[in-house]
């Protein structure tokens, strides 16, 4: 018996994140296997995997080519510092990415996560507006209900307020435009044709500070943990003639819509806009290894290491796993699978599937408002005595009938890995409406 499979005499030990401790303890959920869609329990029951993972196993669960070359990487180069010095395979990702990204993202800095590549960014565009001269521009723009990672510039920038109450006021200058899920975007399919304006919000915060105090504004472009809010057509668009208006620095965090979620490469290349920045992780390695990346403008790129002499260091940031042999090894064999079964034309080519699927729970009291793109979808539950409760029990009641989801409070978020075929959306969307017309 692994210890994968053997189950520990004590659970209490550990302090699980973003989970309710005590209650999970009482009746523990402990995977211990995975392969294609579905995962054991250490019942040995089978669990359709509905929300791959965190968003992150877009390539279906136990890809063999990505644990042969990890294994064949810890044989050969098991760590190479990555300060002043490199090895091969970083590059080479580095390549391949860029070969991807929209526009003129051609540089790429590793990260750990999703959070590490949101505070990378900040600093990247804070670093880029000091050397341009413009040192005085330190406000950063962030949204209501979006979610930008746990570390403290990507919490202070985010807005979803249980992720922020408990930890103080955070980075000073933020401030927050507001989120763009208007009344008459209920059970809207794919994008509301109404809202654009809300991006305007970025013109007030411009009018009311100064546009040379904001170094950088960042949204998700779908945003995704706080329930899947689709943007309004013209929206991102708007956003972006602000800020090429006033020279702030555009980001999008795309650590869950990167990587085909919209039937896309990058949520960007969807909805037609450039950012200045991007940033990513998730399915950078299918999940299999901790690894983030930010994807940098040529222009901001040049700009940051031209400003010193060429013997100096440009910026004084990174990690001490920035791009470790073994996640980049990881990153390189999921670009070579997406590459060959063709994951983001296949994610295209589902998306009428699963959308129609997802929108055919309008008929069931129990859910509120559906939104959904690409392969993304959520639904809201109306809530009991308490917010969260519902979604509590719906997702233990989800797992007991063989189906995990990612549940944010009475939401139910639905990201299904990019290799599903029909049965498994028909399994996904049977065993959901068998749990849902219960409640």
């Amino acid at each position: 018996m692994s210890n994968l499979t053997k189950v520990p005499n004590s659970l209490e030990q550990h302090w699980m994140p973003f989970t309710a401790n005590r209650h999970f303890k009482a009746n523990p959920r402990l995977i211990v296997g995975a392969k294609g869609m579905y995962y054991t329990t250490h019942r040995g029951d089978q669990v359709l995997d509905g929300s791959s993972g965190l968003f992150c196993v877009a390539a279906g669960h136990g890809r063999r080519e990505i644990a042969e070359a990890v294994h064949e990487a810890l044989t050969e180069l098991d760590y190479a510092p990555p300060f002043q010095f490199g090895h091969p395979v970083q590059f080479e990702l580095s390549r391949r990415i860029a070969a991807l990204t929209p526009g003129d993202l051609n540089h790429i800095f590793y990260t750990n996560s999703g959070s590490e590549s949101v505070d990378t960014a900040l600093k990247i565009a804070l670093a880029y507006q000091r050397v341009r001269g413009e040192g005085q521009r330190q406000r950063l723009v962030g949204r209501e209900r979006s979610y930008h990672g746990v570390n403290f510039g990507g919490l202070s920038v985010a807005g979803m307020v249980n992720n922020k109450k408990a930890f103080g006021l955070g980075l000073p200058g933020v401030v927050h435009m507001r989120h763009t899920h208007l009344p008459e975007h209920t059970f809207t399919f794919g994008q509301p044709e109404t809202g654009a304006e809300i991006a305007n919000d970025l013109q007030r915060l411009v009018d009311l500070h100064g546009a040379d105090s904001i170094a950088a504004c960042i949204v998700e472009p779908i945003a995704g943990s706080t329930g899947v809010l689709v943007p309004p057509k013209g929206y991102l668009k708007r956003l972006r003639e602000i800020c090429d208006q006033h020279h702030i620095v555009l980001i999008f965090d795309e650590v869950i819509t990167a990587f085909g979620r919209t039937g896309e490469h990058f949520g960007s290349d969807a909805f037609g806009v450039v950012p200045d920045i991007i940033t990513m992780a998730k399915a950078l390695t299918n999940g299999v290894v901790p690894m983030g990346a930010v994807a940098v403008s040529d222009r901001i790129y040049d700009t940051v290491t031209n400003a010193v002499p060429e013997t100096a260091v440009e910026l004084f940031h990174g990690y001490t796993y920035s791009g470790c042999p073994v996640a980049a090894v990881a990153a390189l064999a999921t670009r070579d699978i997406f590459a060959q079964e063709q994951l983001v034309e296949r994610a295209a080519k589902m998306t009428p599937k699963f959308l129609e699927g997802l929108y055919a729970f309008k008929d069931l009291p129990v859910v509120t408002d559906i939104r959904g793109y690409g392969m993304l979808g959520a639904m809201d539950l109306a809530p009991t005595e308490a917010p969260g409760l519902r979604g509590l029990a719906v997702m233990q009641q989800l797992y007991d009938a063989g189906l995990m989801v990612k549940l944010t409070g009475d939401s139910v978020l639905i990201s299904p890995p990019l290799v599903s075929e029909d049965k498994h959306l028909d399994e996904l969307f049977g065993k959901l409406r068998e749990v849902l017309k219960t409640q």
